[in-house]
């Protein structure tokens, strides 16, 4: 794993989030997208190295209207850039890692996405990502 490619909060109201990252960073949402897989929308910040992405649900059934029901607004994943996630993936399942994913999926960002199960990281959704070229 290469460094922190973004953390991952859950938001019920992505508009009234933005304004308030907006304000909170200094800088804009450079980025929104809807990941209709995850049934989420999106918005990307970044300021210097650092990402943060806010994720809003499009569906309640989907893993963020839950993840808020159950727990409320908050850090919901902790993102790591990867060189090669099919290699990292088998390194983690060698390991004994639980992955939530057999392959790895299209993500935000142009990104191929892996999640590790946080039963597995104290409770920490483990999220890995490599850019798509």
């Amino acid at each position: 794993m290469n460094k922190i490619e973004h953390i991952g909060i859950a938001v019920a109201d992505l508009g009234k989030a933005i304004s308030l990252y907006e304000q909170l960073l200094g800088t804009n949402c450079y980025k929104t997208e809807t990941v209709a897989s995850e049934s989420v929308d999106t918005a990307f910040f970044k300021t210097g190295e650092n990402k943060i992405e806010l994720l809003s649900s499009t569906s309640e059934d989907s893993a963020i209207a839950k993840f808020i029901a159950k727990k409320g607004e908050g850090i919901h994943h902790i993102a790591f850039d990867v060189d090669d996630i099919y290699a990292e993936m088998d390194r983690l399942r060698k390991e004994g890692f639980v992955l939530l994913n057999e392959t790895p999926k299209n993500g935000a960002d142009n990104k191929l996405i892996c999640f590790v199960h946080p039963k597995n990281t104290h409770g920490v959704l483990i999220e890995l990502c490599q850019e798509i070229k």
